[in-house]
């Protein structure tokens, strides 16, 4: 699933070439994108106006049209959002065409993508408020704001950063690469980490993001740019994806464990594992890497 730095990179791809535009024609071809709406009432309350900004709230892109109007975006787990594909996308779901002759056609093999609007800004702010907290780029994403979040949670720092509610933006490989950076064990309850480790869970999330988006995002599946390029990050993983691989700080085999329920990927010499969560079912390095 395109995470925060994807997204990024797909909103800066997009922005130059399609902010000022008139969205002459949009054509609806899945009605799944916009339940419970209508595709029919989605293509009217779109088509004529005009792109103002192309912005991003965590996860979603957000097209801020002309009347104060709305289209929240999410690519979900295979969606791409494509400028002027050469090819006619075998999944096409939604198709653009801009008042300068060029379109965007939005592919979807797994149907899970949506576009719901907002009319107003009050109606967007009460979309948001209810589904994301505070961006990781933000500067009020300190330690003592995470801390303050983290103080009663009962669950693993892993599940704590993927919870959208608490970090917009942030899911499975970030908060892998985050973790890591921050020495900081996925399973280690996020109620119990030390003041010194959310400084250092604060600056590995927002490390790895920006790591992210310098290299356009990761491409194991099925994201890509706008122009259908594959990101680089993929190729600068430090442990997602890189089970019994050594470490590339202390030499360690990395593992594959469970957290928050997603396949996870640490060092357990850089990363220690919480006493609570120590068992003699640690994976080897051998049985991490046969199950990667």
């Amino acid at each position: 699933m395109p995470e925060l730095p994807e997204v990024e990179t797909i909103r800066r791809g997009l922005a130059p070439r399609v902010e000022g535009r008139t969205l002459a024609a949009v054509r609806v071809l899945d009605p799944r994108w916009t339940r419970p709406r209508a595709p029919a009432e989605v293509e009217q309350a779109l088509t004529g106006r005009r792109l103002l900004r192309l912005g991003r709230r965590g996860k979603y892109l957000v097209w801020e049209l002309d009347d104060d109007a709305f289209l929240i975006q999410h690519l979900r787990m295979t969606g791409a959002l494509l400028y002027d594909p050469p090819t006619a996308p075998a999944h096409a779901r939604v198709r653009i065409a801009l008042d300068d002759g060029h379109r965007l056609v939005y592919d979807d093999p797994r149907r899970f993508g949506t576009g719901e609007l907002a009319r107003g800004r009050a109606d967007l702010k009460a979309f948001f408020a209810v589904r994301l907290g505070l961006e990781p780029l933000d500067p009020g994403f300190t330690a003592e704001h995470l801390r303050a979040l983290g103080r009663s949670c009962r669950a693993p720092i892993k599940a704590f950063l993927l919870d959208q509610r608490r970090v917009a933006g942030v899911g499975n490989i970030y908060a892998d690469e985050a973790l890591f950076r921050a020495g900081v064990h996925p399973l280690r309850p996020a109620r119990r980490l030390t003041r010194s480790q959310w400084a250092a869970v604060r600056d590995g999330v927002v490390a790895a993001l920006e790591a992210g988006i310098a290299a356009d995002g990761a491409s194991i599946d099925d994201y890509r740019d706008p122009d259908g390029v594959r990101g680089r990050f993929q190729d600068e993983f430090l442990v997602h994806l890189r089970a019994g691989a050594a470490c590339p700080s202390c030499g360690t085999p990395i593992v594959k464990l469970v957290a928050a329920g997603r396949g996870t990927y640490a060092c357990e010499r850089c990363q220690p594992r919480p006493r609570a969560s120590r068992s003699s079912s640690r994976p080897s390095a051998a049985a991490a890497a046969r199950s990667s």
